[in-house]
């Protein structure tokens, strides 16, 4: 056989291989989804975490022509969701939504079942949202250098309230603390709606509340904004300063939203997963929804997300470990 012709049947024998096994490479990729997939809230209805987990079902759906639907499981300072999340079948068929109250702060507080960085796969950054200062009207201080001052001359007497024991707000009062050299009383709620009651009626003097969760009280004139607590300015209140350029330098706290799934979901659902958030979080009216909550969308690779979230959960807990925070 003349060698043209053996190079000739060889280069048909590869082409027909490939596309034999063509359908066999396009079967390997596993079908997604299959079945409903479930959003884990470990929050109630109507709070920022449900906000999000509901923004994103929807695009999800879209995008994967699939069912995507939101579970609220709250309690336990968000980490049932989390507990039901790392539990789950390892199929991709259930994603956790949460903030750092879960899946940083509250691991240094109870005992867990499951551990959240070894159990969750990150998917992704949300959007991160920063605390903000607020005290109510009937306080005479106009910014933090102000309050710290008042603080200082009436040592013990001020409350900050928050959401609950190792809430990122209860983190925030006690950095604050720290940081400034002075001593609030911490009132824990369970939720911000009736704190807001108490600090607009003066039985509480301060709070380190979520933007998306004060703006409301702040564009009515019941609080006070005196600093946000991330490191730059928020966009939704740009005249109102950061802690650090009020003279607390270094100072960060902010809540941040991310996306998880059950650790050992098959590695081409996951990287489908990780894709399609990134994609859904550059579209305009998502930013737009996400800005609205006084947040800004993540824009960090899942590699650099990976390495901050488990950054911060050391971080946290040796905040927790400092200021010497148990659980109620």
């Amino acid at each position: 056989m003349k060698p043209t012709l053996k190079r000739a049947l060889k280069r048909r024998g590869l082409l027909a291989s490939a596309v034999l096994l063509a359908p066999i490479a396009a079967a390997a990729q596993t079908a997604y989804p299959t079945k409903p997939v479930r959003l884990m809230v470990g929050a109630n209805a109507g709070g920022g975490t449900d906000i999000v987990a509901r923004l994103l079902a929807e695009k999800f759906a879209d995008q994967f022509k699939g069912t995507f639907v939101v579970e609220n499981k709250p309690g336990a300072s968000n980490t049932i969701a989390a507990d039901l999340t790392a539990k789950a079948p390892a199929d991709g068929h259930t994603l956790l939504v949460a903030t750092n109250t879960g899946q940083a702060i509250a691991p240094h507080l109870l005992k867990l079942s499951f551990d959240p960085i070894k159990d969750l796969t990150p998917l992704g950054l949300v959007v991160n949202v920063p605390n903000v200062l607020v005290v109510g009207t009937s306080v005479p201080a106009n910014s933090a250098q102000e309050l710290i001052a008042l603080m200082k001359a009436k040592p013990g007497e001020f409350k900050y309230a928050s959401s609950g024991v190792g809430s990122t707000q209860h983190i925030a009062g006690e950095a604050f603390d720290t940081a400034a050299g002075v001593k609030g009383m911490h009132v824990p709620y369970k939720g911000s709606a009736q704190a807001h009651l108490d600090i607009i009626a003066g039985n509480v003097q301060m709070m380190f509340d979520t933007t998306s969760s004060a703006m409301g009280q702040i564009k009515a004139g019941k609080f006070k904004a005196l600093a946000v607590t991330s490191d730059r300015r928020s966009s939704e209140l740009p005249d109102v300063p950061t802690l650090a350029e009020s003279g607390l330098p270094g100072f960060d706290m902010t809540t941040w939203y991310a996306v998880y799934v059950t650790a050992g979901s098959p590695p081409d659902v996951v990287a489908r997963l990780q894709a399609e958030l990134a994609r859904t979080l550059a579209i305009p009216d998502v930013q737009a929804r996400l800005r609205g909550l006084g947040g800004e969308p993540g824009t960090m690779s899942v590699e650099a997300f990976t390495r901050f979230n488990a950054q911060e959960y050391e971080r946290f807990g040796r905040l927790i470990r400092e200021a010497n925070i148990k659980p109620d």
